[in-house]
């Protein structure tokens, strides 16, 4: 297996080498350079300490430089990186490569190399950048797609892949502060996806459709998986309907297992004389059931609430969300989420008291409230004011536990 990672790594490192001769015939004044600043703060009771009655402070910084230049008339050099200093890490610097990518376009077909984004079409199955390629074919019938990524090389923390226990272990281990590349990449995962979709088939439906397969690197517990997805969206002037939902089957131990997901939503673009919208969503990441399905397991964690941070496995939230620019420099965010757990017996991960009996069928976790004020009084400049509060009172799996607030102010410096 060391050998299998030493030859993404080598392979990596000559893409980048590629890259950089690439951009040596290239005029600087034909370049795009851009630095965005971010500087972090937060503060809350969440939990995440032994003592209940500490709070927690965070602090991060964060510099993002970029660089983009096109060569000829069909290609893109984009080349983006960061330097992170946070608190958790004991203020370590921590040096990443972000989205830096070789896009090539000719007519139909066009191509992506590097590291790049992806998001699957239920948008919490595998999220975020990925080393590889994707190639991408244009027709009246619709576009094609067809990808292949590996994760040895991100960073852990960004990468949030905790698909097994041993990926936990490789997630919650510190990076090391005499070698910052030791304990720093993600686990060894090979990703690959076909998708098509269609922007108006039948001039009045939006649909996606994908397959993705997952290949576990590691060199024991392998846990393969594959998911099918289909997704569907219905525009009636401002209003827009969603459904979608996808089917896994992982294999480990030499078993095979079934799991199921699924996502409903409305989005209404409100007719008020302030740009405006509400969205109501509701995502379900299906339950255990002896002998039938097992708890939805994702590749990449995303976190659907701002306070109550879980992974979507045997888990559904439902949104609301309310957003409006009040003024040219000022805009707001209203969301109002719940959450309940499905599975009582498989999956651990749930926030619940240490006291409750585990075979107690008690599944409401409680609601998440949480409001952002977004202010930019200049163009290249913008703040953000977070707060809110998780109330496990209004759910009956901890009733009696007291409720988690948070406050963050984020500002953000972007000169391009």
């Amino acid at each position: 297996m060391k050998s299998i990672n030493n030859l993404y790594k080598c392979f990596f490192n000559k893409i980048t080498l590629l890259l950089l001769i690439l951009t040596l015939p290239v005029s600087l004044s034909a370049a795009d350079f851009g630095l965005v600043t971010n500087v972090f703060s937060g503060y809350s009771n969440s939990g995440e300490t032994e003592d209940e009655n500490e709070n927690i402070l965070e602090l991060r910084f964060d510099i993002l430089p970029r660089l983009s230049f096109f060569i000829g008339d069909n290609a893109e050099v984009f080349i983006s990186g960061g330097l992170s200093l946070d608190k958790d890490n004991d203020f370590l610097l921590i040096p990443e490569l972000l989205r830096t990518e070789f896009s090539w376009r000719s007519g139909d077909i066009g191509i992506r190399l590097g590291r790049i984004n992806y998001t699957d079409p239920l948008s919490f199955v595998v999220s975020g950048l990925l080393d590889g390629f994707q190639l991408n074919y244009n027709s009246l019938a619709g576009r094609l797609s067809v990808g292949a990524w590996y994760t040895g090389l991100l960073y852990k923390k960004n990468a949030d892949i905790t698909m097994t226990d041993n990926d936990y272990a490789i997630y919650n281990e510190p990076v090391d502060n005499g070698s910052v590349f030791k304990n720093y990449f993600a686990p060894n995962r090979m990703i690959a996806a076909l998708e098509w979709n269609h922007p108006s088939l039948g001039e009045f439906m939006q649909l996606n459709i994908a397959a993705i397969c997952q290949f576990d690197l590691a060199d024991s517990d392998k846990y393969n998986n594959q998911y099918f997805i289909l997704k569907a969206g219905v525009p009636v002037n401002t209003l827009l309907f969603e459904l979608g939902g996808g089917i896994e089957l992982s294999q480990s131990d030499d078993q095979v297992n079934m799991a199921f997901a699924g996502d409903i939503g409305f989005s209404w673009m409100l007719p008020t004389t302030i740009v405006s919208g509400l969205s109501l969503t509701g995502k379900i990441a299906g339950w255990g059931i002896e002998d039938l399905f097992e708890p939805f397991t994702p590749i990449t964690t995303k976190y659907f609430g701002n306070i109550l941070k879980h992974k979507m496995t045997g888990l559904s939230v439902i949104s609301l969300d309310y957003s409006a620019r009040v003024a040219e420099t000022f805009g707001i965010n209203l969301s109002a989420l719940y959450f309940t757990r499905h599975d009582l017996g498989s999956f651990k991960g749930y926030p619940i008291p240490e006291n409750l009996d585990p075979d107690a069928e008690v599944y409401f976790l409680g609601p998440e409230f949480f409001a952002r004020l977004i202010w930019s009084p200049l163009s290249d400049l913008q703040f953000n004011l977070g707060g809110g509060a998780f109330v496990p009172s209004l759910g009956n799996v901890g009733p009696d536990e007291k409720i988690q607030w948070r406050v963050e102010l984020t500002a953000i410096l972007a000169l391009y």
